[in-house]
C-alpha cells in the first residue's frame, strides 16, 4: 500500500496551483494532509483518486501512475470528497447495492452488510438518503467507499459540519481503518489531526514546507516565544538575519523560528540589545500541531 508523487504541478488556465509537489506515503496508517484554504490539498487529491489530470509529474498509487492505470487504481482506492455526492431519493441499502453492482462485486450482500456494521449505519439503512443528519449521510459515503475493500483511502474534509459527537464517532472510524489500509485525510480541525494522524504533510501555496510523523513534527519545530517592555510591530524582525519565520500572538508576544531549526535565544539576546529592546521573556514552547500549522503558512514574513 503506497501513494507516491513526484515533481506534481497543476495549472487551471494561467494560474500555477500545485508546484513541484513531492511526498511518498507507505503502509497502513493515517496521513494528515494539511494546508490553508486555496494551499491545494483538494487538487491533489483529486488528480490521486482520477478526477482531474495534472499538468506535469507523476503521481502512483501502489506503484501504478494514475494515467496509465486509472482503471486499476479506482478498483483498489476510495476517496470521500469534500462535498458528498449522494442520491438524496435513494434508501441507504438501496444506493449501497447499486454501488457494489457498479464496482461488480461478487458477493453484494456480505459487501453492503459489513459496510453498514462498519459504519454504524444499522438504525438508519431503512430510511432514504436525504432524510438523514449531515454525520449519517457521511457515514453513507464511507460506507460508499468501503465496499470494495479498498487498499487506499483519500479523505477530503469527513468531519465538515458534524456536531462533537458525529465528530468523535468518525474519527474513530478513521482510525481503525488506519489498522489495515493508508489512509490520507485533509482537516482543518488540527486536535482531529493530532489524535488520528501518524504522519503529517502540510502544503502552503501549491508547495510542500514539511512531511514528518505528527510527534517529530512538533518535536523538532524549536521556536521562542519573547516579550518585550517596548510596544513592538509585527514587523519587528524582518530584518533579522537568524530569523526563518515569525508571528505576533494576540497578546503582545512573538513567536519566533530560526533558520536549520536551532536554538536562537543568544542571538535573540544580543539582537534586543543592540535594537536597545528591553526583553521581559523568552523561552521556548513546547510546541501544538496548531502553532507548527501557522507558524509554516503565515505569510507575514
Amino acid at each position: 500500500m503506497s501513494v507516491s508523487v513526484e515533481y506534481l504541478d497543476k495549472y487551471y488556465g494561467s494560474q500555477r496551483v500545485l508546484k513541484n509537489v513531492s511526498f511518498d506515503i507507505k503502509g497502513a496508517g493515517v496521513t494528515g494532509f494539511l494546508g490553508p484554504n486555496g494551499a491545494g490539498k483538494s487538487t491533489v487529491m483529486k488528480i490521486l483518486s482520477g478526477v482531474i489530470s495534472p499538468s506535469a509529474g507523476v503521481a502512483k498509487v501502489n506503484g501504478m501512475n494514475i494515467l496509465q492505470y486509472p482503471k486499476e487504481i479506482k478498483s483498489i482506492i476510495g476517496y470521500l470528497p469534500e462535498h458528498n455526492p449522494l442520491y438524496p431519493d435513494m434508501y441507504v441499502k438501496e444506493f449501497l447495492y447499486m454501488t457494489a453492482s457498479i464496482y461488480r462485486i461478487a458477493q453484494k450482500r456480505q459487501a453492503v452488510s459489513k459496510a453498514i456494521e462498519m459504519t454504524g449505519l444499522s438504525p438508519e439503512c431503512g430510511k432514504k438518503i436525504g432524510s438523514l443528519s449531515k454525520g449519517y449521510r457521511q457515514r453513507v459515503g464511507l460506507a460508499r467507499n468501503l465496499l470494495h475493500d479498498p487498499e487506499v483511502l483519500i479523505l477530503d474534509e469527513p468531519t465538515t459540519g458534524l456536531d462533537p459527537n458525529q465528530i468523535v464517532d468518525i474519527r474513530n472510524l478513521i482510525k481503525e481503518m488506519g489498522k489495515e489500509k493508508t489512509v490520507m485525510l485533509s482537516s482543518h480541525i488540527m486536535q482531529e489531526v493530532e489524535v488520528i494522524c501518524d504522519n503529517i504533510i502540510i502544503i502552503n501555496r501549491g508547495e510542500i514546507v514539511a512531511s514528518e510523523t505528527t510527534s517529530s513534527l512538533k518535536i523538532s519545530d524549536k521556536v521562542t516565544e519573547i516579550e518585550f517592555l517596548e510596544h513592538a510591530g509585527i514587523d519587528i524582525f524582518k530584518k533579522a538575519a537568524f530569523v526563518e519565520k515569525s508571528e505576533m500572538t494576540k497578546s503582545g508576544k512573538f513567536l519566533v523560528k530560526g533558520h536549520d531549526n536551532r536554538d536562537i535565544r543568544a542571538e535573540l539576546f544580543r539582537w534586543a540589545v543592540e535594537n536597545k529592546m528591553t526583553i521581559i521573556s523568552m523561552q521556548q514552547k513546547e510546541r501544538h500541531l496548531e502553532d507548527v500549522f501557522r507558524l509554516m503558512t503565515k505569510q507575514n514574513r
